[in-house]
């Protein structure tokens, strides 16, 4: 699955459930650390599901890079929110949605 079909899916998700996600919005670095050892992620794994190199998990649990502070991307953010939700892939619009559509 490509990283534009994984962000476009966390965001519909985030529009579905945006009364839920609100800590997603507000995640720092204890915030990060916390989420990818309650899924009981390894830093490697959380790398791997989040598209994302090893270096960039340790910034992100670090909060800062080099001195200066790293902030968590919305679309990271939002990806955590999905994965602890159990959301792992995306495939494609429901037929539901295909339905609907063609009613238009």
């Amino acid at each position: 699955m490509s990283r534009f079909c994984y962000i476009h899916t966390v965001l519909a998700l985030y529009d579905a459930l945006s009364a839920e996600v609100d800590w997603a919005m507000h995640m720092d670095a204890g915030d990060f650390k916390k989420w990818r050892k309650t899924l009981g992620l390894s830093q490697k794994d959380a790398a791997h599901l989040l598209g994302l190199k090893r270096r960039m998990i340790q910034y992100y649990e670090k909060g800062e890079r080099d001195g200066d502070e790293v902030k968590i991307p919305r679309a990271v953010r939002l990806a955590c929110y999905a994965l602890s939700q159990g959301v792992e892939d995306y495939n494609g619009p429901s037929r539901k949605i295909h339905m609907l559509e063609k009613k238009d």
